[in-house]
């Protein structure tokens, strides 16, 4: 892993924003020094891919929302993020385009009345394909770490599924664990 490597915790984007609160990802970095941004690549209605529908509780090929983004950190491609949603959720909200959020998903998602209460992430390395090499500007034979979070509400019922891709080089993730 390089010196420079970002390091990430997942706290800051599952908590939502009060009002005039940047988005967590713009916030974490001004706060260290860097700058950073995100492009939304694509929004909308999607079937859901097999491992999603099976985390979002939904049925394979059942239509869902998905927000597809590129996420910069001092202008180099950092990570690709799918962010998956029921439709019943986010059809008809901003969720389902590609106009940034005010405050990020998690502060419009609070508002639509949905608080994550628990996370389930599962993070493993693999080879990028080649799609996913160039997106990110990577060479070859470098790997990527890949990071599926799960949210769930209050009653346990999964409402969120992010797929993150991140080269393996230039990323760190970092877990904080309470106990008691």
């Amino acid at each position: 892993m390089s010196a420079d490597a970002w390091v990430s915790t997942s706290m800051p984007y599952l908590t939502p924003q009060t009002p005039g609160q940047p988005d967590p990802w713009g916030a974490e970095l001004a706060a260290r020094g860097r700058s950073g941004s995100q492009r939304i690549t694509d929004a909308g209605e999607v079937a859901a891919p097999p491992g999603v529908a099976g985390l979002l509780g939904v049925v394979t090929g059942e239509t869902v929302v998905v927000r597809r983004r590129v996420m910069y950190l001092d202008d180099l491609p950092c990570e690709l993020t799918d962010t998956y949603y029921p439709v019943s959720i986010a059809r008809g909200t901003r969720l389902a385009g590609t106009a940034k959020i005010p405050g990020g998903a998690v502060t419009l998602l609070a508002e639509l009345g949905h608080v994550g209460v628990r996370v389930q992430e599962d993070v493993t390395a693999a080879m990028p394909d080649e799609d996913e090499r160039e997106a990110l500007s990577m060479g070859p034979g470098e790997p990527v770490l890949r990071l599926t979070r799960v949210t769930f509400d209050g009653e346990d019922r999964p409402f969120q599924v992010d797929t993150m891709t991140m080269p393996a080089h230039r990323q760190r993730l970092r877990y904080q664990i309470r106990i008691g």
